[in-house]
């Protein structure tokens, strides 16, 4: 292997592992819920922090780290997607479109990843988001690829390549690629 190759297969590692340490350090992780509870008698109040699978529905709001994600349809069968002839992507098997709401609901910051976007079959099969024609479906480019500022939302398709027998039941979104996610009802 000549130098050249080895030099641009390393920059991509280090690419890589880069990517991974941002993602790890822009907040991932399971999301804790907090409930309180009062004992009128004996006037204490205990505090009790748990972490828990959180399962949202079409329509609901669910959140994962510093995003706040509402699922608003599911649209499977399409056999392509893309503007025109040059920017368009043949499913492999059907495109099954995602679209979503996604807010920052952090203090700073943080770029929304199509890529660590997840969707699950009724037998627990794991799909990737495919992030090209995710890109492809989201033409005016303001979605998936850019910074959403804390307060900011923003709402876009991402799009997932699944075997044409095949009918997804649930996502699993999350706010970086390190991050416990949180599940979606979508069936």
């Amino acid at each position: 292997m000549n130098w050249v190759k080895k030099h641009k297969i390393l920059t991509a590692i280090i690419i890589v592992v880069l990517l991974a340490i941002i993602g790890g350090a822009a907040g991932g992780g399971k999301k804790s819920t907090s409930t309180t509870a009062s004992n009128s008698t004996t006037k204490q109040t205990t505090t009790k922090t748990e972490t828990k699978d959180q399962t949202a529905r079409i329509g609901d709001t669910a959140r994962d780290g510093k995003f706040e994600f509402v699922v608003k349809s599911v649209q499977c069968g399409q056999p392509s997607v893309g503007t025109n002839q040059y920017l368009t992507k043949q499913a492999q098997g059907q495109f099954c479109l995602l679209t979503v709401t996604v807010k920052n609901i952090g203090t700073e910051a943080q770029y929304f990843d199509a890529s660590s976007q997840y969707m699950y079959d009724a037998a627990g099969n794991k799909f990737s988001a495919d992030s090209q024609a995710s890109s492809y479906a989201n033409p005016d480019g303001s979605t998936f690829l850019n910074q959403i500022n804390p307060g900011n939302s923003v709402s876009g398709v991402i799009v997932f390549d699944l075997p044409k027998d095949k009918t997804p039941t649930t996502a699993e979104l999350h706010d970086s690629s390190l991050s416990g996610g949180v599940k979606v009802t979508i069936n």
